[in-house]
């Protein structure tokens, strides 16, 4: 088995996968920090739920780590790499391939909570402040 410093990090064959639909470095400007160890902090800080700042250090600076993983949100590069991946999965499973959402961590608004959209006929306007 593979030396991971974290179990829940990706492995080789899963970065195998993965590498190629990455962004190269930039033009202008230093080379990127390994993008592998850079993912790999940005699913640890998903998965655990922590501060950026108390990324560990396993995964490089946690700023450089923020940093890449807000542009990447915000330049639709995360999309594009979920949209590459998904990429002929439902032509491979046919028509078995489904989506599975856990309800356990789907979380509605309150309001969505069967609350009404319009006032009750039955109070007066005066009394619906």
């Amino acid at each position: 088995m593979e030396d991971r410093p974290n179990r829940h990090d990706l492995s080789d064959e899963e970065w195998q996968r993965l590498s190629p639909l990455l962004p190269v470095n930039p033009r202008q400007g230093g080379r990127w920090a390994d993008h592998r160890t850079v993912i790999n902090g940005v699913f640890f800080r998903v998965r655990t739920n922590i501060p950026w700042r108390d990324l560990p250090p396993c995964y490089g600076n946690w700023k450089t780590v923020y940093n890449r993983h807000r542009r990447w949100s915000m330049d639709g590069t995360w999309e594009q790499i979920l949209d590459r991946l998904r990429a002929g999965c439902d032509e491979v499973d046919g028509q078995d391939w489904t989506v599975s959402v856990d309800s356990t961590v789907v979380r509605a608004h309150q309001h969505a909570a069967g609350a009404r959209h319009s006032p009750p006929a039955d109070v007066p306007p005066r009394g619906r402040s």
